[in-house]
């Protein structure tokens, strides 16, 4: 499974269309454990063009701040999951709390 998380200066970035990097993270689901990390640059803040790009990369799920309706919406017709206001700052933290299902969330601060 691959997982997708859009960081800025290392970090989950809060607003993730305008983020500079994605970490992609594949994991062994029945282990919970991280196999491989890859540090890939956003391909840019276009309409539509994330959700496909990213679902090109293999991703499976994507963990966000924050991220607009339509994004969700196109992300879900890419079969491509979305969890909304993580709260954990790193990439690695974020998915593996995912995995243990203790990811903190909250408000999704995007409105758009």
């Amino acid at each position: 499974m691959r997982y997708a998380i859009p960081v800025s200066s290392g970090m989950l970035s809060e607003h993730f269309g305008h983020c500079e990097h994605f970490v992609l993270i594949d994991v062994d689901e029945e282990r919970k454990e991280i196999l491989r990390k890859e540090l890939v640059p956003s391909p840019g803040h276009q309409p539509g063009l994330l959700p496909e790009w990213l679902a090109e990369q293999g991703v499976s799920v994507v963990i966000a701040g924050g991220m607009g309706s339509r994004a969700q919406s196109l992300f879900n017709q890419n079969h491509i999951g979305v969890v909304i206001g993580a709260l954990e700052g790193d990439p690695e933290k974020a998915v593996l709390n995912y995995l243990s299902g203790t990811l903190a969330t909250g408000d999704n601060i995007c409105d758009h």
